[in-house]
């Protein structure tokens, strides 16, 4: 059986640089993802909001593997629970993931830059062949320590490339990880990541990870989750997720089930304030 436990070098590259990547790591399965991704879309009226895609901005589902039980069932298996698993614990939280159909660039950004985060990464399915000219993911390494002169500085000027440093934001120093469908790509939520030349369907999901959260932590977890209320959920996890979840599946979710009650207010409130949910 093919070892699926990161080495200590890889945690010490991840920890140190913000990410890593594992070529051809689901390619046995990747076109039953590819048509599992294309079936969630089909079914939920072909883009944003159950509207078609009109190819002018991003489309989103959230949560998305969660509405699949073929997609879900990644969660248990040994390619991508390991990761999470050697990354962030053994108890380690699965905090749902998004579906997207990606328009031209995507600018520099973190998902969220915060010293004081629970510590939680993200695993991306990137399901077209991407390089350099063509939306392959930028990262920049050693961004995600908050901090540190060097990202908070990234943190302050990266939106202001021209101004700052005298460079466009495509001349921004950075890994290009040119990636085949079937390859994965994780980084923490703090690291900067970027995307130039993408298509008007650029195809990619991701799974969401949160360590275990401390008791005198879970109110910083509450709000964290209560922010996806954003996509218009009421809970975390999607139907399939939770109805074929075992045990050893169960002990991913549990904490997530029992602190998310605040998605539904928030649903609510934006509701009311805006014509649809969130992009991203």
């Amino acid at each position: 059986m093919e070892d699926t436990q990161l080495s200590k070098e890889q945690i010490n590259f991840f920890n140190t640089f913000g990410y890593l990547f594992f070529p051809g790591l689901l390619k046995d399965c990747i076109n039953d993802i590819i048509d599992e991704f294309e079936f969630i879309w089909q079914k939920h009226g072909g883009g944003h909001n159950g509207k078609d895609h009109d190819e002018e901005q991003r489309s989103c589902i959230v949560p998305f593997p969660d509405k699949s039980e073929y997609l879900s069932s990644f969660l248990d298996d040994p390619r991508i629970h390991d990761i999470a698993s050697c990354l962030l614990g053994r108890d380690f939280n699965y905090t749902g993931g998004d579906g997207n159909l990606y328009v031209g660039d995507t600018e520099w950004h973190s998902d969220g830059y915060d010293g004081n985060r629970l510590p939680s990464i993200k695993i991306a399915f990137y399901l077209d062949k991407l390089t350099s000219g063509n939306g392959a993911v930028r990262i920049i390494p050693g961004s995600h320590r908050c901090g540190d002169t060097y990202a908070d500085g990234l943190q302050e000027s990266i939106r202001h490339s021209e101004q700052a440093w005298g460079i466009k934001a495509t001349e921004i120093p950075a890994v290009i990880v040119e990636s085949e469908p079937g390859d994965i790509i994780v980084f923490w939520h703090n690291t900067k990541h970027s995307a130039f030349g993408g298509s008007l369907r650029r195809r990619m999901y991701t799974m969401n990870f949160y360590e275990h959260v401390p008791e005198n932590r879970l109110g910083d977890f509450q709000k964290a989750l209560a922010n996806e209320g954003r996509f218009w959920i009421d809970r975390i996890h999607g139907e399939e997720m939770l109805r074929t979840a075992g045990p050893e599946r169960m002990v991913h979710l549990q904490q997530v089930v029992e602190n998310d009650f605040k998605v539904k207010e928030v649903h609510a409130r934006l509701k009311s304030e805006r014509k649809e949910p969130s992009r991203g």
